[in-house]
């Protein structure tokens, strides 16, 4: 067993993008581990765009993380010691491990993992990703066969999910992706019926044009991962009675954008005069139903009916850079580190 384990720290509190000078690397003694407790070496991080938010010192629905502490996230590995009953030396299990090559947990907030699938999928398409998409569809979106539904981000963890389950629903499914790449996977790997490459166009205006001819009939679930021009360009599409699950807007973490105009008067009179239900929710709140998830969705994928797409940075000092280039949209699917 090793004396330290490495870590990646959060170095500063950045401004509008983090850069690497944000993070730092540090080097600190294994733990002693307790009563109730396991040691976790890890092998896989998970990388998620509301890590950039935890950077912030804001009040927020989760604490931040404090200047030299470890950049949160869930993991994957396996035990090397514990003190805990139920969970043995050599399992493999998830957690919140953070950024870091070891972790000391408490027993009571891990979940065991077996080997019939790969251990990264419980990060992306079976974790807090999967559940999310399923969760937010279920309860907020609530599709309906023959309708049509919208989202951006399309290729990544939750936007191919909830794709496929609205796709499996009978839905008409439109996919907003960056690149011409990205929209040939979200039709060919992930099966939506259309896709619109939002770097194709400067405006909201423009986009909204290229989406009102994938969408025909109008838009009844827009799905709000981005924010920015897309929500701009998707709400006079939406049909009355439409809903949008507000799950994330990636293009506004950094910082809000615009030119200064206030447009929000006429999207929030959409929301009047649509009859629109928007839900923000936080996937926290739906923790009890991953058992329901898991039950319903393991078989799907181990089947290959839902599929999923990884992009893998290969180190745990590679985090910060993959991070930076994922909330840039520098990522193929769900984005994780390999230790």
């Amino acid at each position: 067993m090793p004396d330290t384990l490495t870590r990646i720290a959060l170095a500063r509190r950045p401004h509008g993008l983090p850069v690497p000078e944000d993070f730092s690397v540090e080097t600190d003694a294994l733990p002693e581990v307790g009563e109730g407790e396991v040691l976790v070496a890890v092998t896989h991080l998970s990388l998620d765009p509301y890590m950039r938010g935890r950077m912030d010192d804001v009040k927020s629905y989760a604490p931040s993380v404090e200047i030299g502490g470890t950049m949160t996230g869930q993991g994957v590995g396996r035990v090397l010691k514990s003190r805990a009953d139920g969970v043995s030396a050599g399992e493999l299990v998830t957690g919140m491990t953070g950024w870091a090559s070891h972790a000391l947990l408490p027993s009571a907030g891990l979940r065991k993992l077996d080997d019939r699938l790969p251990a990264s999928t419980a990060l992306g398409v079976l974790g807090m990703p999967g559940l999310t998409g399923w969760v937010g569809l279920k309860e907020y979106g609530r599709p309906k066969a023959g309708q049509t539904l919208v989202i951006g981000a399309a290729t990544g963890p939750v936007g191919s999910m909830v794709g496929q389950l609205a796709k499996a629903a009978g839905m008409r499914t439109v996919a907003v992706a960056g690149g011409a790449e990205k929209c040939r996977l979200a039709v060919e790997t992930y099966g939506f019926d259309a896709a619109v490459d939002h770097r194709a166009h400067r405006d909201a205006a423009s986009l909204r044009q290229a989406l009102a001819q994938a969408a025909p009939d109008g838009v009844d679930i827009y799905w709000e991962n981005v924010g920015g021009k897309l929500l701009e360009a998707v709400m006079p599409l939406m049909n009355v009675g439409g809903r949008i699950p507000v799950c994330g807007m990636i293009s506004w973490y950094a910082g809000m954008d615009g030119d200064g105009s206030d447009r929000l008067p006429g999207l929030w009179r959409s929301v009047l005069v649509k009859r629109l239900s928007v839900n923000g929710f936080i996937i926290f709140d739906h923790w009890d139903r991953l058992p329901e998830f898991l039950a319903e969705v393991t078989p799907k994928v181990a089947s290959g009916e839902i599929a999923y797409l990884e992009d893998t940075a290969q180190g745990l000092e590679t985090a910060p850079a993959a991070f930076i280039a994922m909330l840039q949209g520098g990522n193929t699917g769900k984005q994780i580190v390999a230790l």
